[in-house]
């Protein structure tokens, strides 16, 4: 009898952020594995609670807009609370640093957007379900699914943005303006990521999936662009990812974490 092959989203787990930050201690992600590449001794400070992970603003905007883009407004309303405590000498919202906003985050008990950003996110989903590509990426599917594995020897774990049964791997990126996106992808990895998520997906199912992107302005007019990225680039990018976990072992190994930046190099570049 033929053994059945798992779909896509046969083997998404369904847990809270929480939970899958907690894996993180002992599961290589696409972020940490990034991280390493770039600067293996700030990778291990991080690692040990050295140095801590920026919460920066954009972070939690980014959080907000996955939420409201790919979850729904209910989804959102649920996990987000908007605004905050009037002031009544105002009419106005007291400000996020002050006590009578804190008391009154403490007491709504989950994370708090302004009225703005809850409105950008608005115009943002708004947006990409009106882009014919996207929404029909969105049409079908599940949202922040998980998958572990192990690969290239460790233990690993990606959380995607969104899995479409027959059309794979969908990342949303939010961007200032759309005309960068590719100059950004490149800046900021983003092949690596994917490359990861298509590896640790192969490790399970046995199959790579179609990966794409659907980048969003976060100003007007709001546009969106749906990318695929080709196979033969996500090929490149997880050669050097394994090439990466090798170096990874090394370092555990013999507990050196260089810099990079340990030989003398030589600048030949006018410009």
């Amino acid at each position: 009898m033929t053994a059945l092959v798992p779909t896509l989203l046969d083997i998404l787990i369904r847990e809270p952020e929480a939970v899958y930050a907690a894996h993180r201690a002992d599961h290589l992600s696409s972020h940490a594995l990034t991280e390493f590449r770039k600067n293996p001794l700030l990778y291990r400070k991080k690692q040990l609670g050295l140095v801590a992970d920026e919460e920066r603003s954009a972070y939690q905007m980014g959080r907000a807009i996955h939420c409201r883009v790919l979850e729904g407004a209910e989804e959102f309303a649920r996990r987000y609370a908007v605004g905050g405590p009037i002031n009544p000498k105002t009419g106005k919202c007291y400000g996020a640093d002050t006590k009578a906003f804190s008391e009154w985050a403490a007491a709504i008990g989950k994370p708090v957007v302004s009225d703005e950003i809850a409105a950008l996110c608005e115009r943002m989903a708004m947006a990409v379900h009106e882009h014919t590509e996207a929404a029909a990426l969105l049409a079908d599917g599940q949202p922040e699914g998980v998958v572990r594995a192990t690969y290239g020897g460790d233990p690993c774990q990606i959380r995607i943005d969104w899995t479409n049964p027959s059309r794979g791997i969908i990342d949303l990126k939010s961007i200032d303006n759309l005309d960068w996106f590719e100059v950004q992808a490149r800046s900021f990895g983003y092949a690596h990521q994917l490359a990861f998520y298509r590896a640790i997906v192969a490790a399970v199912t046995g199959v790579k999936p179609e990966v794409h992107v659907i980048a969003v302005e976060k100003q007007e007019p709001y546009r969106v662009g749906v990318w695929r990225f080709a196979d033969q680039i996500l090929d490149a990018a997880a050669r050097e990812n394994l090439a990466a976990i090798a170096r990874l072992k090394i370092c555990r190994d013999q507990d050196r974490w260089p810099t990079g930046y340990e030989q003398i190099r030589t600048f030949d570049y006018l410009g």
